[in-house]
Formats: structure tokens, sequence, C-alpha cells
């Protein structure tokens, strides 16, 4: 009786917490239809599920050519037969295989872009992994850090060329409030030394938003912009390594549906900074809900961000 009546108190408690700061988010109605992306490319990372497949499915929509950049091929081709029904085959679906814990395999697919493709307008980098148990890339990188920020650092820097030769063009990033809670330990990167799976993803979080402040200094006067979003809490199957106790599983299940976003609500940044008027030439910045947010001083420290740059480069070999 005890152990049932402290989880639906912990349960009130924290359905109460995420309404406080989530509710912002859920009170912002259907997305509008945004600009026409008719002879436009857009890569989407993993784009097979979750807010990746809601990104792709609201730019197919306005006509957009949409690479699905998937590590399970099969789930993507899946997922592209599904949106074609739903939006009446607006728009083009082409998947290819990414897996961003495999650096070769992100060096094959950007090869096979530059080969294929003769433009390439908006590059999303939306896949990631949250909070798994300790695991290493093909590399030898801690999992999160490896694909959340080292293999979209990669597969960026090898397709800037495209993008530049398209511009005006779009690098769009997708981070997570909960960078806050990460802090960059150059002296301990891959986590051998300590980890814990909750900072361990904020880190990686917080290398995306240092990644965009350098790259859009990087890129001023190329016509290439560069930004970076939060989505919220959003209900996907990002969360799928949480263990949640038995007896408190109704009560979040209760929650997430009640408080947390769809997944289409939680692209409608996503697509806002891909597509939208009002933020063309606007670069270096961070979003929710489609309005531009202030960033804690560490994750704007120019320091940190050109350091963590360099190092990023040796660690995939680009230099």
């Amino acid at each position: 009786m005890l152990s049932a009546g402290l989880s639906l108190a912990v349960g009130l408690a924290a359905a109460a917490w995420l309404c406080r700061w989530l509710m912002s988010g859920r009170e912002a109605g259907p997305p509008e239809p945004g600009p026409s992306m008719r002879g436009r490319t857009v890569i989407v990372t993993g784009a097979n599920s979750g807010l990746g497949r809601a990104t792709a499915a609201g730019l197919a929509r306005l006509q957009a050519r949409v690479i699905m950049a998937c590590r399970d091929e099969k789930a993507g081709e899946q997922a592209a037969r599904e949106i074609q029904e739903e939006s009446g085959g607006a728009g083009e679906l082409v998947v290819r295989h990414l897996d961003l814990s495999s650096l070769r395999s992100v060096r094959s697919f950007c090869r096979r872009v530059i080969q294929e493709e003769p433009r390439l307008d908006v590059l999303i980098n939306n896949a990631g992994i949250f909070q798994c148990p300790y695991m290493k890339t093909v590399e030898g990188f801690e999992m999160q850090f490896g694909v959340n920020h080292l293999g979209h650092f990669l597969m960026t820097n090898l397709l800037l060329d495209l993008l530049k030769r398209s511009a005006p063009s779009r690098i769009v990033v997708v981070s997570s409030k909960l960078y806050k809670y990460g802090e960059i330990n150059f002296d301990d990167l891959n986590s051998e030394k300590n980890y814990n799976k909750s900072f361990s993803y904020s880190r990686s979080k917080l290398a995306n938003i240092l990644f965009i402040h350098e790259l859009a200094k990087q890129l001023e006067g190329t016509g290439v912009t560069a930004n970076v979003l939060h989505p919220g809490i959003v209900r996907t199957n990002l969360g799928r390594h949480i263990n949640i106790p038995l007896l408190g599983q109704p009560i979040f299940k209760m929650v997430s549906w009640a408080f947390f976003k769809t997944p289409e609500q939680g692209a409608q940044t996503t697509i806002y900074l891909a597509t939208s008027p009002e933020v063309e030439g606007v670069s270096g910045k961070y979003f929710g809900d489609c309005k531009q947010e202030d960033l804690l001083p560490k994750a704007t420290d120019d320091a940190v961000a050109k350091k963590l740059w360099d190092v990023s480069e040796r660690m995939v070999g680009l230099i």
C-alpha cells in the first residue's frame, strides 16, 4: 500500500511539473502550411520514426524531395510508403542507409549523396540516441556522444561543399533543453573514467549547440545558415532505454498522452527552420516553439566551441 501511494504521489508531482514546463508548447495550434519546397532537396536523419518521420512527412506535404537517412532501411521504406499514402503522393521520398554509429557508414552515405544529388537545400540533423547503457560506436566512441554529435559533425562537414553550391541553403540541428545539465569535459569526452547516461546525453546535446555556434561563424558570407532547436518533450521511442517501474508505467503513459507533444507538434520548429522565409539569413541561433530563445553562457562560449570543433575534427579523422 505504501509503495503504491508513493508511486502515485511521485506520478502526480511529475505530472504537475510537466504541466508547467510543457504547456507553452502544447498551446500552439496546428501548423499552418509552409512555403512550397518543390524542387528542393532535404536530408532528414532518423526519418523512419518519431520526430524524423513527422519532419519527413511535413516536408513531403510541402512538395520537397526528402532523403530519409535511416539506420534501418526496411523501417525507412515502410515509413516512406505510409507517408506517401498519408500525403496523397505529395513530394518525393528516397530512403538511404545511414548508421551514425559508424564513421565508415557516414562517409559512404555522403559519397553517394555527392555523386547522385545535384543540390542539397536543407540538412536536418535529427537522429539521436537517449540515455542508453554504456556502449561504444564502431570506432570506439561513447555511443551518445558518437551518434548525437560526432556522426552528425562528420556528415555535415562532408556535405558542406554541396550545401554551399546550393546556397541559399540551411542546416538544422535538433538538440534538447537538457543541454543545460551537460558539461564538456575534454579530459573524458569518451566517458571512460565516469559514465552517467543522463549527463552524457546532456553533454551530447550541449555539443550540438556549440557545434552550430562555431559552424555559423565559419559559414558567414557563404549563403548557408545553421540553427539549432529543442522540440520539447515528445512522445517517441527515443526513451526506449529508460526503465519505468511496473507500478509507474500506467501513470507515465497517462502523463505522456496528456502532456507530451505529438511527433507532429514536436516537428513544427524543425520544419519552420527548414522552410520559413522568416528565418532566411538567420544563423547561429537557438529556437523552441518556432521562436528564438536565449542560451546559457556555457552554450555560447567561443573558446569551448572552437576547441570542441578542433577535437572533433581529429576524432572523426578530418585532419
